[in-house]
């Protein structure tokens, strides 16, 4: 639910809007997946769907979009750091955001601002 989400999420960003067509081409999966998904999201309260029209998420659905935004920007960013080329990153990134215990996201975080402080000085 949390890929779809931020897929979601970042077409609305990039094209004010999102279609169970567009997220089926992102997420290189089928329509019918997608609408089932979609359809979930919509009881969960996390978007709302209308057939044909296009998809909204709601606050709750934002919240958790962006949360999952910002945890792959900082396993981006500390791979990068440690040699990683860009692409590879991200990759990774997708694979590990939805792994980790909040805890070790909150040490990893605190890890890169520590090492980024010491680069700069």
């Amino acid at each position: 639910m949390e890929d779809y989400l931020e897929v979601i999420y970042e077409l609305i960003q990039q094209k004010g809007y999102a279609t169970t067509a567009d997220i089926s081409k992102y997420l290189n999966v089928s329509s019918p997946s997608v609408t089932k998904m979609v359809k979930k999201l919509d009881e969960n309260s996390y978007l709302i769907y209308e057939k044909y029209r296009g998809l909204r998420l709601t606050s709750q659905g934002i919240h958790i979009a962006k949360n999952i935004q910002e945890k792959h920007s900082l396993f981006v960013e500390f791979l990068k750091m440690i040699g990683v080329d860009n692409e590879t990153a991200h990759l990774d990134a997708e694979g590990i955001e939805h792994h980790l215990h909040p805890q070790t996201i909150k040490k990893l975080e605190r890890f890169i601002m520590i090492l980024k402080k010491r680069i700069q000085n």
